[in-house]
């Protein structure tokens, strides 16, 4: 059995968050895979079925972001699985929106959510970093975070909703390597085709002066008198 926990914040005023990433992505999960009702299990809303016919239990905790451990800890225990069988998907400021890394163990990298995770479960846990971009200036990262998406993200942001709901099955199948570069690839924008530029018109074949215009024969055209 594994564990997907997608990270955010609970209630309607944070939906859109950047924060709230995870909770959007692990929804898509959800959708495409038809998993079992949201219940209020374990601290959180989780949902069970099978992915690629392995047993996953999904869960959305819902304590804010930086109490996140409390309910990851709480299922891991329920179901007695290890930290490694937990992948957390979450927002991840230096990495480029819609580009995704993969990695198992490691610090909390100033995450609330995943500092939380650590001090319940320790680091051994996969995490499934998801990129939305940084805003330039660190006085600016937490206002980012909080913000909602813009319009402009829309698109990136359900092609990287809808690839890793397409992908998700090679996670759970320990082929990290493979689920980046499927991500990779469903998420690349189209390569632009550039226009070549039209081929300029063949010159039309002139007749030689030596070459005879038709009908003439070589005693003359038959018309002396040029009418």
């Amino acid at each position: 059995m594994f564990l997907l926990a997608g990270l955010g914040n609970p209630g309607p005023r944070y939906e859109r968050n950047r924060h709230n990433i995870g909770f959007m992505v692990l929804d898509a999960i959800h959708r495409r895979h038809d998993l079992g009702p949201w219940r209020a299990r374990h601290g959180g809303l989780a949902a069970e079925g099978k992915i690629d016919g392995e047993k996953i239990l999904a869960l959305k905790p819902q304590t804010f972001m930086n109490e996140s451990g409390q309910a990851v800890g709480e299922a891991l225990r329920f179901f007695k699985m290890a930290p490694g069988d937990a992948y957390v998907l979450y927002d991840e400021i230096d990495l480029r929106p819609g580009k995704v890394k993969v990695k198992l163990g490691g610090g909390a990298a100033g995450h609330n959510g995943i500092r939380s995770i650590i001090s319940h479960i320790g680091p051994d846990f996969w995490r499934v970093r998801l990129g939305i971009g940084h805003p330039g200036e660190k006085d600016r990262v937490y206002g980012h975070v909080l913000g909602d998406f813009a319009k402009a993200d829309g698109p990136w942001l359900e092609t990287l909703l809808d690839a890793v709901a397409d992908s998700i099955a090679l996670l759970v199948q320990r082929r990290d390597s493979d689920f980046m570069s499927r991500i990779a690839m469903l998420t690349a924008p189209p390569k632009s085709v550039e226009a070549k530029p039209p081929k300029p018109p063949r010159p039309a074949a002139q007749a030689s002066p030596d070459e005879k215009k038709p009908n003439e024969t070589d005693e003359g055209t038959g018309n002396e008198d040029g009418l």
